[in-house]
């Protein structure tokens, strides 16, 4: 019965994790996957969290299933972390918002929506992009191309390339985009550089699909939010999925939202229900401890300031990772430019280094990082950042 199905060949990222596991260096050190570590390495837990967790098992109660879009807390939370607490859309009833199964379940939802009402379209990602856009998409039988994005070159941005490729596309075509921290490359346009990317799809007639899976990591809520409520300005057809794994360190708990900004309150309603629709479709509801916590994360005043001083605090650290890895590299091979390293913004850094040389950090040195030279710079600590930066600079003298 099963003979002719195709072996699956595995996820390249999450793969990092097995030979890592595998590896018996004493000194080896996890720069693969997507993580945020403490300065001990280890996986944090939010004080804030702590004390949601308390109120939720004290007492400790039932568990009913959820509505199909979720707790309304925790769709409030989404809202107003994304829009603004007094954004004039929230007040007018323009945003239809669900709690959904982390970020990944943000997109496979935008993306059956997409795929049920706008089977015209075709979905376009950032070269390069996470690669897992790309099979969602496609596994919602939506067509995805590739914009042009990162240069090699300079470690910048193919702005002008990626302008006149977005002048071709065709009306209600999707743009899939990172609002801050871009992954893999760490490099995040500018607003004005937004500005331009808007006005080009406003003109074109295509539809932003922001993806923001890192807000806060970058410079701050608001700032990182800034392409979001720019396009709500300037009165754009918006969908945007969130996640609250890194900020919230909830990685397992997986919640995450998908708001979509309709043009009146009778749309958001249409929309709004065709979304549960799609969550009774695949999963019927989403799990309740997770959206507990955000509920009470974002609603409770004192216990949200305490989150963004924790989310602002693990920023800090990576940006001084950021910088200790430049000085260390910059004095090891002072003939080159490492200024990239702190121009990039959040957890990954494109390093620039080839698929021979990350082996070569692998085999030799036992340090992981993604074949496209994406690293993870929230794995680095004062512990290891040295040996890694001296283990770079050999394979990039060599």
């Amino acid at each position: 019965m099963f003979t002719r199905i195709d072996y699956y060949a595995g996820d390249p990222i999450l793969g990092l994790m097995d030979k890592f596991a595998a590896n018996t260096n004493p000194r080896k050190v996890n720069l693969g996957v997507g993580v945020y570590y403490d300065e001990n390495g280890k996986l944090p837990v939010l004080e804030c969290v702590k004390e949601a967790e308390q109120r939720i098992a004290n007492p400790i109660s039932p568990r009913p299933y959820l509505p199909m879009e979720g707790l309304a807390g925790h769709r409030k939370g989404c809202q107003e972390l994304l829009f603004g607490r007094d954004a004039q859309i929230l007040k007018d009833g323009l945003v239809a918002t669900i709690a959904t199964i982390g970020g990944s379940g943000a997109l496979k939802i935008g993306a059956e929506f997409i795929n049920q009402w706008f089977p015209h379209a075709k979905c376009y990602v950032s070269d390069p992009t996470w690669g897992n856009h790309i099979a969602i998409f496609e596994g919602s039988n939506v067509e995805v191309g590739k914009y042009p994005y990162y240069d090699k070159a300079t470690g910048g941005i193919k702005f002008d390339e990626m302008i006149a490729f977005f002048d071709t596309l065709n009306k209600d075509d999707i743009i899939l985009l990172h609002p801050c921290c871009h992954n893999p490359t760490g490099v995040d346009l500018t607003k004005e550089q937004w500005d331009t990317v808007l006005t080009v799809i406003q003109k074109r007639g295509l539809i932003p699909f922001m993806d923001i899976a890192y807000q806060g990591f970058g410079e701050d809520m608001d700032s990182d939010a800034y392409a979001i409520r720019k396009a709500v300005d300037m009165g754009l057809p918006l969908f945007v999925s969130n996640s609250f794994s890194k900020n919230l360190s909830l990685y397992g708990e997986r919640v995450g939202g998908l708001s979509v900004v309709c043009a009146t309150a009778d749309e958001a309603k249409r929309v709004f229900g065709q979304l549960i629709f799609g969550v009774r479709r695949i999963y019927s509801s989403p799990p309740t401890h997770g959206g507990r916590v955000v509920d009470i994360v974002m609603n409770d005043e004192a216990l949200h300031e305490q989150w963004i001083s924790e989310v602002y605090s693990m920023r800090d650290r990576i940006k001084s990772m950021r910088l200790k890895l430049k000085s260390v590299l910059e004095a090891k091979i002072p003939e080159r430019n490492f200024d990239y390293l702190t121009k990039q913004n959040g957890m990954f850094s494109f390093t620039g280094l080839t698929p021979e040389q990350v082996e070569r950090l692998q085999s030799e040195f036992g340090i992981y990082m993604v074949s496209n030279s994406r690293l993870c710079v929230a794995g680095l600590n004062t512990s290891n950042v040295d040996y890694v930066a001296n283990a770079m600079a050999e394979v990039l003298k060599a």
